[in-house]
């Protein structure tokens, strides 16, 4: 297993000078933004995909660091209400996916996206419980009538090319834990047509998890049995001790109000120790996962650079990268 890098949190520094300095704190793999939210730090998909010239520049940056490329990542909502703002993120997405093969990579990361309502909203609508009963028939229009017609398409699409499509279950979305990102891959890809091995997955982001009351290595391991971890992203939560108890964890204060918030996201380590990661990364092999665990720094109470160094210090002492020695009695 690699350790990896989220590389969004570089915004603005040049690729080569990214590449060298992850690789010389010890990193294998780098993951790399290409539109809707995490922007395009480093160039435009469009130039790269209309030049093989710009293609084969950001290869031999990444090799001659000693680096691959784990992902592309294009997190959007392209099933969003907003028919300009949904294009706007589905055209970014099928440009990473004809840009992943040609970078070296056959994963796209982005989010399944949540509908509105009904075909009249403008706005998302996220919905949690199935009370009352609006709540339910919002579901099953979000599902028949968006969800599943949209990613059957690009489940299609992605077979067509090779590709794995990776969503990272996040609250807001309609895939946002296990059981959304297994009912979504199995529908759409029967919609689809297609049979064998998912083509639609998921990016195992455990920060999205703690603070909706799950546990990581459970749906780690639920989701391994189900073949779809395709990706992982190394995040931490800490859960604050008075205002998750006092006030439960659906906290809709700004990211900003680190002092009030019941949960705010944190260097690897600093959420949850060891007793943890270890756990965690062990499980991911135990389900067969053997790709990179990437860093995805967010952490308000630590710059880009600390956050970001503590974290590979962290996870190097934690992450097992040999294959498992023959026991002696086999």
């Amino acid at each position: 297993m690699l350790l990896g890098v989220m590389s969004a949190l570089f915004s603005g520094r040049p690729l080569d000078q990214v590449c060298e300095s992850i690789a010389e704190i010890g990193l294998g793999a780098i993951e790399l933004p290409v539109g809707a939210w995490p922007g395009k730090p480093y160039f435009d998909p469009r130039k790269v995909l209309a030049s093989s010239k710009e293609q084969a520049r950001i290869r031999d940056t990444l090799k001659a660091h000693g680096l691959i490329c784990s992902a592309l990542a294009v997190h959007g909502n392209p099933v969003h209400p907003d028919k300009g703002f949904a294009k706007k993120h589905h055209d970014d997405f099928v440009a990473a996916m004809e840009l992943a093969p040609k970078l070296g990579t056959d994963i796209v990361i982005t989010f399944s996206g949540c509908p509105g309502g009904s075909k009249k909203d403008v706005t998302p609508n996220w919905v949690t419980c199935p009370w009352p009963n609006d709540f339910s028939d919002v579901l099953k229009y979000q599902w028949d009538d968006v969800l599943v017609p949209y990613w059957s398409a690009q489940a299609k699409a992605a077979a067509k090319r090779g590709l794995r499509i990776a969503w990272e279950p996040h609250p807001g979305f309609c895939v946002y834990n296990s059981d959304t990102a297994i009912r979504l891959s199995e529908r759409a890809q029967k919609a689809a047509g297609l049979r064998g091995k998912p083509v639609l997955g998921v990016n195992l982001d455990p920060s999205h998890l703690f603070w909706q009351g799950m546990d990581p290595i459970v749906v780690a391991r639920a989701l391994a049995e189900a073949g779809l971890i395709f990706h992982v992203h190394a995040k931490d939560t800490e859960l604050d001790r008075v205002q998750g108890p006092l006030n439960g964890y659906l906290d809709a204060r700004p990211y900003g109000d680190i002092q009030h918030r019941a949960w705010n996201f944190r260097t690897c380590g600093w959420g949850h120790g060891e007793d943890f990661w270890r756990p965690f990364i062990s499980q991911l092999r135990r389900g067969g996962y053997d790709h990179v665990l990437s860093i995805e720094h967010e952490d308000m109470m630590m710059s880009i650079d600390e956050g970001f160094e503590r974290a590979v210090a962290f996870l190097l002492d934690c992450i097992i990268e040999e294959q498992p020695a023959t026991p002696w009695w086999t």
